[in-house]
């Protein structure tokens, strides 16, 4: 794989990304221990191989988080983490003191069998809410990922972080630079629960990249605003969101900040735009961007407002090209916040003018929703120059059936 100088070269289409394996110095694995009543894998690992350990971590802003969260936040607070390690099956939220214990034991038998310190060693959980891991399977499948270990082990690990996932999500890119080429990789899980601060997920990005904790940190921070907390597919906010970036500097390529920065967002963005291709039961993706605002902040609050009503979702649903539905939710967020006259609004959806100037436009009848699966709305409040895109789907049947039977 090749690419222009500074420029990110991605994997062609249906092609499948090795993800965090794809940076040098890194192996991964992903086994079955015993957690999914299903048997397939459960127990994913990531490690950091050198000769840098360098880390950063944004997790979710949830004031309800699991013990891997509050485990792996003093992890990340030297700027060192040497592995991941990140288990599906059950979230590790609401297990009490045990469930603390149960992340720090897991932390210190991945730094047994690696030889590194428990406190470099970030600890991910997913799936259900309120129940203790099977401590002993845990550690098991901990030991078994361990020893199955591979430099081209990321799709397995990818495979081993899917809850209600129905494929696996995986992205790499390579960029070259004056000096060199350097590659960032990641996976990323999530399909339901998918709401800022982070959406709902585990991710894992790894960088060959010669960076400090610092820039990691700071690209990382840049990357997430823009992709993954600009995805809002159920305005339901996760206890467990942990987005880790873990370099090696095996390149030897020490890339610009703003080139480092820009290939670690278009990994992110590939992620994220994952998550919403598989978000639960959904058939459309929903891109809603809203322009003439008087700030980003502005733009952003009114495309939340609008991704979040479950109204707009289900017209959507229907293929109904509802623009009423669009401009209420418009109307939600305060002047305060985005100023705007609701006689200067549009509304565009799948290119077609539906309204222009506040009333009806072209004949909303023309809106083709039903023969593509993305769809597309675009509100302008001239009132500014700003702008900016939240991702959503629509509401289902089948998105409810699967969320009402979640923990049957």
């Amino acid at each position: 794989m090749s690419s222009s100088e500074g420029q990110p070269a991605q994997d062609a289409p249906g092609e499948a990304s090795p993800g965090v394996t794809a940076p040098a110095g890194f192996r991964a694995a992903g086994v079955a221990a015993g957690l999914k009543t299903s048997g397939g894998r459960d127990v994913a690992l990531v490690v950091n191989d050198g000769p840098a350990q360098v880390g950063a971590a944004v997790f979710t802003s949830n004031r309800v988080v699991g013990a891997p969260v509050l485990w792996s936040r003093q992890v990340v607070t030297d700027g060192v983490v040497s592995a991941v390690v990140l288990n599906s099956g059950g979230a590790n939220v609401f297990a009490g003191p045990e469930g603390f214990a149960d992340s720090h034991l897991t932390a210190e038998r991945v730094a047994s069998a690696l030889g590194v310190s428990a406190g470099d060693v970030v600890v991910c959980s997913t799936g259900l809410i309120g129940e203790r891991l099977p401590r002993e399977l845990l550690l098991g499948g901990v030991d078994a990922a361990a020893s199955a270990l591979a430099a081209d082990g990321g799709p397995d690990a990818a495979l081993a972080i899917m809850t209600t996932d129905s494929v696996p999500k995986t992205a790499d890119v390579r960029v070259v630079t004056p000096d060199g080429e350097f590659a960032v990789g990641g996976m990323a899980k999530g399909a339901g629960m998918l709401a800022p601060a982070l959406a709902t997920m585990l991710c894992v990005l790894t960088t060959d990249a010669v960076v400090d904790a610092a820039q990691a940190d700071a690209a990382l921070r840049a990357a997430t605003a823009l992709t993954f907390d600009r995805v809002d597919s159920d305005g339901c906010m996760s206890t467990s969101d942990t987005v880790t970036l873990l370099a090696s500097g095996a390149s030897g390529v020490a890339p610009d900040p703003e080139t480092f920065a820009a290939a670690v967002r278009d990994v992110c963005a590939t992620l994220a735009r994952a998550l919403v291709a598989d978000a639960e039961g959904a058939s459309h993706d929903v891109a809603v961007t809203v322009t003439g605002a008087h700030t980003e902040d502005a733009a952003l609050a009114v495309a939340r407002a609008v991704t979040r009503s479950n109204l707009v979702k289900a017209a959507i649903f229907g293929n109904d090209p509802n623009w009423g539905r669009v401009l209420a939710q418009v109307g939600t967020v305060p002047e305060s916040v985005a100023p705007f006259d609701p006689a200067a609004l549009d509304v565009t959806i799948n290119g077609t003018q539906v309204c222009r100037a506040g009333a009806a436009y072209e004949d909303r009848s023309r809106v083709d929703m039903a023969g593509a699966r993305e769809v597309s709305i675009v509100v302008d409040l001239h009132a500014g120059e700003a702008e900016a895109t939240v991702w959503t789907n629509d509401l289902t049947h089948a998105y409810v059936h699967e969320n009402s039977a979640y923990s049957s």
